[in-house]
C-alpha cells in the first residue's frame, strides 16, 4: 500500500496576486485533484511546481519572478501561469521565458486546460477524473483555497475599460460573463457545503452581462437575466436559508448599481460595496479614462446612504498620477472627508510597463508620489477611525474566523463591514458566560466595547 502511495504524483502550487487569480488556482487544483494528483506543501516534496503569477505592478512582478526563481532552485521543474505569463519583455518575447528560460511551460491567466496539458506532458496523470472523489471539494464548486467558511465566486473574466494606468485587459482580455446558471449552481454548492460568506469578484461586477446583452439564462428551470441586479437577488435568496452573507467587490459606480442598494436595506445582501474610485477630480479621472466623474460619485454615495444608512463603502485610490497638480490632489483629500469612505487603500502611481499613462506629460518624482500617498492615508485613516468609533456600544453580528479552545479565551472575527484580509477585524474577548463557546465559521452576537485603529474589540454574548 505504501508503495502505491509513493507513486502518486505530487504537485506544489503557489498562488500570487488578487482574489481573481486565487479562483484560477482553485480551478487548476480541482482538476488536478480530480485526476488523482496530490498536492505538496513544499517545493522539495513535489514532483513539479505550478506558480500562478501576478503582473499588475512592479512589486508584484518582482515577487512573481523571485518566486519562480525560488521554485526552480528548490525543485527544478516549474510551470508558470497567470498574468505575468502573458507579459511581453521590453525587447519582445515572453518576459518569464527571458528571465527564467528553464521553466517547463508558460501560460497566461484563466488557462486551466493549458496548465493541465503542461502537467500531463511532464507528469502523467494517475487515473481518469472523478470529481466526487476530490478531497476538500464543494461538489461542483470544486476545491477552495480559502478557509472553509468563506469563498470567492468569480462571475466574469476580463474588462471592457481601457484605464490608462491598467494593463489587465491586455492580459485577461475583454469582459466575458459566466452563464448565470453556472454561477448560481456554484453558489448553491458552496452554501450547502458550509460557506457562510460568499465574496463576489470580477474585474467589473457592475458590467456583468453587458457582453451577452443581459440575455436570459436559466436556474432551477426558471428564467433569470444575466445582469447584476438579478444575480444579486438570486444569490441573496440562496444565502437566506443558511443565514449566510453575500459581499460585493469591484463594483463600478454606474447608475444601475442604485437598484441594488434597496436589496442591502432589506437584508438580502450585505450593505457593503467595494468601489474602485481611483480619484475624485474630473480632470484626473479623464486622464485615467475612468467611466465616471468625481461629482457624480459623491452624489451617488450620498444617495446610497439615504436609501441604506448602514452601507459601508470601501475603495482604492491612486496618488501622484501623471500631471496631478497640488490642487487636484487637495480635491481628492476633500472628497475623502466629504464622502466619508469607510475603508480606503491607496497606491502611489506605479509606471507599469505597457500602461498608456506612462506616456502622459507630467510624470511626478517618485518621492512626491509616495509623499502624497502618505498624506492621503493619514486623511483616510482619520475618517475610518472616526466612523469606527461610532460602532462602540452597538450590538453586531460577528463571523468567527479564529477561536482556539472553542473561544474560551476569545478569538477573532469580522462584522459585515470587514472583508477578509483587506479590512479590519474584531477582537473577541472571552465570553462572560462559561457556557458560551465560539466556533470558526459560525456567527455570534457581540457588543462593541472599543475601537483600536482599524479594528474593533467586542464582548460576545
Amino acid at each position: 500500500m505504501n508503495e502505491i502511495k509513493e507513486k502518486i504524483p505530487r504537485i506544489g502550487m503557489v498562488s500570487l496576486g488578487c482574489a481573481k487569480a486565487l479562483t484560477d488556482s482553485e480551478l487548476i487544483l480541482t482538476q488536478l485533484s480530480a485526476e488523482g494528483y496530490q498536492t505538496s506543501k513544499t517545493f522539495q516534496g513535489a514532483d513539479l511546481v505550478i506558480v500562478n503569477t501576478c503582473g499588475f505592478i512592479d512589486d508584484a512582478i518582482r515577487e512573481s519572478l523571485d518566486t519562480i526563481g525560488e521554485a526552480l532552485a528548490e525543485n527544478g521543474k516549474v510551470i508558470v501561469t497567470g498574468c505575468l505569463g502573458a507579459k511581453t519583455a521590453a525587447g519582445g518575447g515572453n518576459l518569464v521565458r527571458q528571465m527564467h528560460p528553464s521553466v517547463l511551460a508558460v501560460t497566461g491567466p484563466q488557462a486551466t486546460q493549458e496548465v493541465m496539458d503542461a502537467v500531463h506532458a511532464n507528469l502523467p496523470k494517475p487515473h481518469d477524473p472523478f470529481l466526487d472523489l476530490v478531497p476538500n471539494a464543494f461538489g461542483v464548486a470544486g476545491v477552495k483555497l480559502t478557509p472553509r467558511h468563506y469563498a470567492y465566486i468569480k462571475i466574469s473574466e476580463g474588462c471592457n475599460h481601457r484605464c490608462t494606468f491598467c494593463i489587465i485587459p491586455s492580459m485577461r482580455g475583454d469582459l466575458v460573463s459566466r452563464p448565470i446558471g453556472d454561477v448560481l449552481k456554484e453558489a448553491a454548492a458552496l452554501f450547502a457545503g458550509g460557506v457562510r460568506e460568499l465574496l463576489v469578484i470580477s474585474q467589473d461586477t457592475s458590467a456583468y452581462g453587458v457582453d451577452v446583452k443581459y440575455r436570459t439564462g436559466f436556474w432551477n428551470g426558471k428564467p433569470v437575466k444575466t445582469r447584476m441586479l438579478e444575480l444579486v437577488q438570486a444569490l441573496g435568496e440562496l444565502a437566506q436559508p443558511y443565514g449566510a452573507w453575500v459581499r460585493l467587490h469591484y463594483v463600478y459606480p454606474y447608475p444601475s448599481v442604485d437598484d441594488v442598494i434597496p436589496l442591502m436595506a432589506q437584508g438580502m445582501v450585505l450593505p457593503y460595496l467595494d468601489v474602485p474610485l481611483q480619484h475624485s477630480h474630473p480632470d484626473v479621472l479623464k486622464r485615467m479614462k475612468r467611466p465616471a466623474s468625481g461629482e457624480k460619485n459623491l452624489e451617488r454615495i450620498q444617495r446610497w446612504r439615504e436609501v441604506c444608512p448602514e452601507i459601508v463603502v470601501r475603495s482604492t485610490f491612486i496618488a501622484g498620477f501623471p500631471g496631478e497638480t497640488e490642487e487636484e490632489f487637495t480635491h481628492l483629500l476633500d472628497f475623502m472627508r466629504e464622502a466619508q469612505i469607510d475603508r480606503a487603500g491607496c497606491f502611489a502611481y506605479s509606471p507599469v510597463s505597457g500602461a498608456a499613462a506612462n506616456d502622459l506629460p507630467g510624470m511626478l518624482p517618485a518621492e512626491l508620489r509616495e509623499e502624497r500617498r502618505a498624506r492621503f492615508m493619514a486623511v483616510a485613516e482619520a475618517v475610518s477611525v472616526a466612523r469606527l468609533q461610532r460602532r462602540v456600544g452597538a450590538t453586531m453580528q460577528v463571523l468567527v474566523d479564529s477561536a482556539p479552545a472553542l473561544g474560551k479565551k476569545g478569538g477573532f472575527g469580522r462584522t459585515y463591514a470587514d472583508a477578509p484580509e483587506i479590512d479590519g477585524v474584531v477582537q473577541l474577548l472571552a465570553p462572560e458566560k462559561i457556557s458560551k463557546t465560539l466556533r470558526v465559521g459560525e456567527f455570534t452576537k457581540a457588543r462593541i466595547v472599543s475601537a483600536v485603529g482599524h479594528d474593533l474589540v467586542a464582548q460576545p454574548f
